[in-house]
């Protein structure tokens, strides 16, 4: 059951109306009403954008020309550096074989290079690396955020220590983003050992077998205390603060601003949907299905400036050859962002029987047709192709009483004359379609029509 109201229902599903129905014009609302802040302020002092993403540049500086060497000059069929090719880069970039391996390591860490099963290849920061400030500060926050990959922990300590730790951090981050300058190392180490109790606590954790008479502190000083050590060490390496010959920790710029906006993503992530610009196609796409147009395009933009034409276009039309209808149209209403530059790669798909009903109308939109009108460059057959295919999505995404509005946005006059044509169109789904609708119609007599033709469907009858 839902409190929804209906009209409120049909505002959610609105996005499935791949087919603008000509009968129904139904505006989009949000599917929630959120109250609004102004943009958050970064703490005063904080640098301008272009002043972190130069100080980022700089702690990145050797993974970047890494990662600019191997683009050229690697095996590209592996994910790591051989031995050999350590050898080469180091003579190249005048490091030594630890350096590149270090820089490497880091190029991976922050996206400058991607994994993409057994290969490596060029991320899409490394591309935007010189123009997009943001890009860079993207992949300096990659890098911070796996800090203890990035400084090994100590050998001797057990793994589940090291993961209480690992958990307690932010907390020693939060005080010293608040304390707003150099916080003496033992006052982090109480704050850290409070934490790790907490945590244990939180977990219910009591010590196995007979434990030894221990002084009060108990011993937990030692380990936490060199595990603390090996978190700032850490948080140093990747240039989120520095250290005053070990008595006093102090964020950096680039540190404070970091924490700063991870604790402004804890306070709004109620309020605003999750970015999507680090995301596949496909999962940029269903982040992108709740939203509605105008958050949806800002999504879809932001997504394709990070990435270019020609590899975002061929994600985009990867997702659309899948199964999921929805995300079928979708991949177009991202592609009609793209606009001209996507047109060589969409027009190579007009053949393809499932794409081309989309391809059709994205090239008329392209040329200059109104959206309303451009469905006259569709043949009936592709008209009642895409129908269906909308109604997959319907089916398979929204409610009942959207697929019976939708019923109402064929071309057909009649019903029987939609099921004929229906029947005659080869869809993949079309079983599937029209069980749906007849289960959702309270008309008995044309749901058992409609089971009728899915039946003959099914069974192959003419």
């Amino acid at each position: 059951m839902t409190s929804r109201k209906p009209d409120e229902q049909l505002a959610r599903n609105s996005r499935l109306r791949l087919v603008r129905p000509q009968s129904l014009a139904t505006a989009r609302r949000a599917v929630t009403t959120r109250r609004t802040r102004p943009a958050p302020r970064p703490p005063e002092g904080t640098p301008a954008p272009s002043e972190l993403a130069r100080q980022a540049r700089v702690v990145l500086a050797d993974a970047v020309r890494i990662a600019r060497w191997a683009a050229v000059e690697r095996d590209p069929s592996s994910t790591q550096l051989t031995e050999r090719s350590q050898q080469r880069a180091a003579a190249a970039l005048e490091l030594t074989p630890l350096q590149v391996r270090a820089g490497w390591d880091r190029a991976r860490l922050a996206g400058l290079v991607e994994l993409h099963g057994d290969t490596a290849r060029p991320g899409w920061r490394l591309r935007a690396w010189d123009r997009d400030d943001m890009a860079v500060l993207r992949g300096w926050v990659a890098l911070f955020d796996a800090w203890s990959l990035v400084h090994p922990a100590p050998e001797d300590v057990a793994p589940t220590a090291v993961a209480e730790v690992v958990e307690a951090v932010p907390q020693v981050l939060s005080l010293l983003q608040l304390s707003a300058g150099p916080v003496l190392v033992p006052l982090l180490l109480d704050l850290l050992q409070q934490r790790v109790a907490e945590l244990r606590e939180e977990r219910c954790e009591v010590p196995y077998g007979p434990q030894p008479d221990l002084p009060e502190a108990g011993q937990e000083d030692i380990p936490v205390s060199a595990l603390l050590h090996w978190a700032l060490q850490g948080l140093s390496a990747v240039g989120a603060l520095t250290l005053d010959r070990g008595r006093s920790a102090t964020l950096t710029p680039l540190g404070n601003w970091a924490v700063w906006v991870k604790l402004e993503q804890i306070c709004v992530a109620a309020q605003s949907p999750a970015g999507n610009i680090e995301q596949s196609a496909e999962d940029m796409l269903r982040g992108c299905a709740r939203l509605t147009p105008g958050p949806a395009r800002a999504e879809y933009r932001a997504w394709l400036a990070a990435r270019t034409v020609p590899s975002a276009v061929a994600e985009l039309l990867a997702v659309a050859r899948g199964e999921d209808a929805l995300l079928r149209g979708l991949a177009f209403e991202a592609l009609r962002v793209v606009g001209a530059p996507a047109e060589a790669e969409v027009r190579a798909t007009a053949d393809e029987p499932s794409l081309r009903p989309y391809v059709l109308l994205w090239l008329a939109e392209q040329e200059g047709a109104d959206p309303e009108d451009a469905a006259d460059v569709l043949t009936r057959a592709e008209a009642t192709w895409l129908w269906v295919d909308t109604a997959a999505a319907v089916a398979d995404h929204g409610e009942p009483e959207l697929l019976l509005r939708h019923l109402d946005s064929a071309v057909q006059g009649t019903v029987p004359a939609l099921l004929e044509e229906v029947r005659a169109g080869g869809h993949p789904r079309t079983v599937q379609v029209l069980v749906a609708l007849a289960a959702a119609h309270p008309d008995p007599a044309l749901a058992k029509a409609v089971r009728r033709a899915a039946f003959q469907v099914h069974t192959g009858d003419a």
